[in-house]
């Protein structure tokens, strides 16, 4: 590939002409016969976010390779059968059921570099898997090879540069704390247990989006694993095209193994928290809350969440499974400014309960962990629209009255500020101009319940349709080609179809919001 920078790669495997079909049983004993093929072959059945696999979970491979892959790790390879691998299979959308063949936990870039080659060998489909949090699943697959970044989840931080390097396995909460050190942050998500990886590659939204921009906005350099097994690094000057589609365009590229971010002065104590109405005054809050954030500044993030009131140790008993509205907010600048501009919100109509006060910004960050535990049952559609307008509140009004589960809990994230600011073109990332953005997201504990709230959700989101615009990437489910191409565009979709040819024509990685590879022009 003209015009790209590798960092001394070792030398690429090659493909074999034959292999052989054998299947690995839990017991690791194999048996098989030969086979001629020398195609793309894919070993998995990839369902919805509610299928259930009733796979064996295997992997048709030569015992010998599953060795030699097994003995070139730093970390393991956890097989069928072994005592780990019932957990390492395990996601956090306890609605994904699948049955991966070989997991191979990486335990450094070698690692990842050597379980690509080892999947394009042996013609195995891959997952990889960061922080698990992807909703449809895409972090786990049936009967193929996941490639799983946990145990990589070093951060180092220059607090003079303001920079930090950040491994592909490590958790929102790890880089929180290692940066807040410091009295820094990159701007991330809102639940501490997400991945890095994951958010920052579909563009990260989060708390500091408005006054600092997106994650991938504070993103300098990745290093990346491409689909031949080889290493580059991508930056505004090394690899641009690369880095454009990095930033935004998913795990469509190559499995990024390292990150370096421009870290930003926050806290640490930020004025924060959520106050809460009566589900019955949804109606009054929503038109409040559009006209007191047409003039907020940039510190200023918040996102409105309906649901009945959680069990909870910080929500008093009479209010618990009631239905409430929240305006939960985040001011990142000094307290006594937070103070000021929150002041009219926490003084409308007749809250129920009053959360937000000056908190350590860590606190804040990890306020929605236990609302969103790993083994619940998820299902999401998301949509993007440019206002709040009485039409969209009077919808958004009456499904909130509709929620039956205790668990369910929809945010609508305000947008504007320093993302909106970003020139569109300037990452594959789509829609810096929406108004705000609709997550719309049941909960059960297990099946129990799970198809009516789905049904809830998407009906939602029918309800929603004349007024969507784009939609965030990072917030589909398993939706087809169409809908990948709303999240970027048409214009950016072609650009990243492009993109895909150039580094993955065979679209090796295709368990994720996939981008097909653009044809080549005959």
């Amino acid at each position: 590939m003209p015009g790209i920078r590798r960092l001394s790669p070792p030398p690429l495997l090659q493909r074999p002409g034959r292999f052989y079909h054998v299947q690995v049983h839990a017991n690791g004993h194999a048996k098989g016969d030969r086979s001629q093929e020398d195609t793309m072959t894919t070993l998995a059945t990839i369902g919805s976010g509610s299928d259930r696999s009733t796979n064996s979970g295997r992997v048709e491979l030569d015992d010998r390779e599953v060795a030699d892959l097994a003995a070139h790790l730093q970390g393991e390879l956890v097989r069928p059968g072994d005592p780990a691998y019932e957990q390492a299979r395990r996601v956090w959308n306890g609605s994904i059921n699948r049955l991966p063949g070989l997991i191979a936990r990486c335990a450094s870039r070698d690692d990842v570099i050597a379980a690509v080659r080892f999947a394009r060998r042996n013609n195995v489909l891959v997952a990889v898997r960061g922080g698990g949090h992807s909703f449809p699943g895409h972090s786990v697959c049936d009967d193929g090879l996941v490639i799983d970044l946990s145990l990589m989840n070093g951060i180092r931080v220059d607090p003079e540069a303001r920079t930090a390097r950040v491994q592909a396995g490590a958790l929102l909460g790890d880089l929180d704390r290692a940066t807040q050190e410091h009295g820094l942050a990159v701007p991330s998500g809102i639940v501490t247990h997400t991945g890095v990886a994951g958010l920052t590659l579909g563009g990260g939204l989060g708390w500091l989006m408005r006054k600092f921009g997106l994650a991938i906005d504070q993103l300098l350099a990745v290093d990346l694993v491409t689909a031949d097994g080889g290493l580059v690094r991508a930056s505004d000057t090394e690899n641009p095209e690369l880095f454009w589609g990095v930033r935004g365009g998913g795990g469509n590229f190559g499995i990024v193994t390292e990150f370096e971010f421009r870290l930003n002065p926050v806290g640490p104590i930020v004025m924060a928290g959520p106050v809460f109405w009566s589900g019955a005054d949804s109606a009054k809050v929503l038109r409040f809350y559009r006209e007191w954030i047409a003039e907020a500044p940039d510190e200023l993030m918040t996102m409105v969440v309906h649901r009945r009131a959680a069990d909870v140790p910080y929500i008093p008993a009479e209010l618990r499974g009631k239905p409430v509205v929240a305006v939960v907010s985040c001011y990142a600048g000094a307290v006594d400014d937070g103070e000021r501009v929150l002041r009219p919100l926490k003084e409308f109509g007749s809250p129920v309960l009053d959360l937000c006060r000056p908190k350590p910004f860590l606190e804040h960050q990890s306020m929605f962990d236990a609302s969103y535990p790993s083994g619940w049952w998820y299902y999401m559609k998301a949509c993007d629209v440019a206002k709040l307008t009485d039409e969209v509140i009077d919808i958004t009004v009456e499904n909130a009255t509709a929620i039956t589960s205790p668990l369910t809990a929809f945010p609508i994230w305000q947008g504007g500020g320093a993302m909106a600011r970003v020139a569109e073109d300037d990452t594959a990332f789509h829609g810096r101009a929406a108004g705000h953005t609709f997550n719309i997201n049941a909960a059960t504990e297990n099946a129990d319940g799970f198809e009516r709230e789905r049904d809830w959700v998407r009906s939602f989101w029918s309800d929603l349709a004349p007024f969507h615009t784009s939609v965030y990437v990072n917030f589909l489910m398993d939706e087809g080609e169409e809908r990948v191409r709303q999240a970027y565009g048409e214009a950016k979709y072609a650009r990243l179809r492009a993109l895909k040819r150039a580094w993955d024509p065979d679209n090796f990685f295709r368990l994720n919001q996939n981008v097909a590879p653009s044809p080549v022009a005959g």
